[in-house]
């Protein structure tokens, strides 16, 4: 997958499944230095807070605020640096703002940082003295110095339990397939089904219409065509075929938003005022126009 169309896949899946349980921004500039937070998390009040068990893992590390930074490949050592960087920068300014408060810090609210790897190996692990805590999480889960507030998720490490199922499905090849077909024999009425089979659903649509992606991900395009199809049954043999329509065209407008950052990266005010526009036209057609015409001749036929 480029790199480009797994971030955005992962940004969207862990919004999605965080939402209920807290506000989630994703691209997230850091001041300073212009640099971006995959995703920032920041809990509800108790009240307020969705079922995080549901979320297993993935709901634990949600229990308080947090940064997520997922990566498609085995992250480097230089990006950890570069995620430390980034959360060490937030850290600076949340106690700036309580100086400017004659406030003091407490350091139990401070931010997590998640790093999400597929796979890391023991000696960049040794290198960053990450170490696991087996006797309260599982194995694949690694903590830096306890002042760092940083943990490495190696994904391919975690053990396949239902537990860790929605961190699995960020991982890759036979670790991120076995977690699509763990999704495919959720309950029907599971609460993240519907709407994790929508987040899929774009995705396998987005690799099919994607040039010079790899094998790999073309495979993967294929082992979400039956899942996808599964979902659209479901859905008619409910009778929902209203629901079916207004997915259709939430995933036809994720398509088009993805494509025109795969075209022109973020999408200004200009871009976005033509989105609506193309739906009007079959997915087909206006596939070929995104990947074919400019900026300034998308803007000419669709803008408004």
């Amino acid at each position: 997958m480029t790199r480009f169309l797994y971030d955005q896949f992962a940004k969207d899946f862990l919004k999605e499944l965080l939402t209920p349980l807290g506000e989630v921004e994703t691209s997230r500039n850091v001041a300073g230095e212009v640099r971006e937070i995959d995703v920032w998390f920041t809990p509800h009040p108790a009240e307020r807070r969705g079922n995080a068990e549901v979320l297993g893992l993935l709901g634990r590390f949600a229990s308080q605020a947090a940064i997520f930074e997922p990566f498609r490949n085995a992250v480097t050592a230089s990006q950890i640096r570069g995620c430390l960087s980034k959360l060490f920068d937030i850290h600076a300014n949340l106690q700036r703002q309580a100086n400017r408060e004659n406030d003091r810090i407490d350091e139990t609210n401070l931010p997590w940082l998640w790093i999400l790897s597929p796979t890391a190996s023991t000696s960049l692990l040794n290198s960053f003295k990450a170490e696991t805590d087996l006797d309260n999480w599982p194995s694949g889960v690694y903590f830096l110095g306890e002042g760092l507030k940083s943990g490495i998720v190696v994904i391919h490490q975690l053990p396949t339990t239902e537990e860790t199922l929605w961190l699995r499905m960020l991982g890759k090849g036979t670790t991120q397939k076995q977690a699509i077909s763990e999704i495919a024999r959720l309950p029907v009425n599971h609460p993240l089904r519907s709407n994790v089979f929508l987040l899929l659903a774009n995705l396998q649509a987005t690799l099919q219409v994607s040039q010079n992606i790899e094998e790999s991900d073309r495979e993967l395009a294929m082992e979400l065509s039956p899942l996808v199809l599964q979902w659209e049954e479901e859905a008619l043999r409910r009778g929902q075929e209203s629901g079916i329509q207004q997915g259709i065209i939430i995933e036809r407008r994720a398509n088009i938003a993805n494509l025109l950052r795969f075209r022109f990266g973020l999408i200004d005010e200009q871009l976005s005022g033509i989105i609506e526009p193309l739906l009007e036209l079959p997915p087909e057609e206006f596939t070929i126009l995104l990947l074919q015409l400019s900026r300034e001749d998308l803007l000419a036929r669709f803008g408004r």
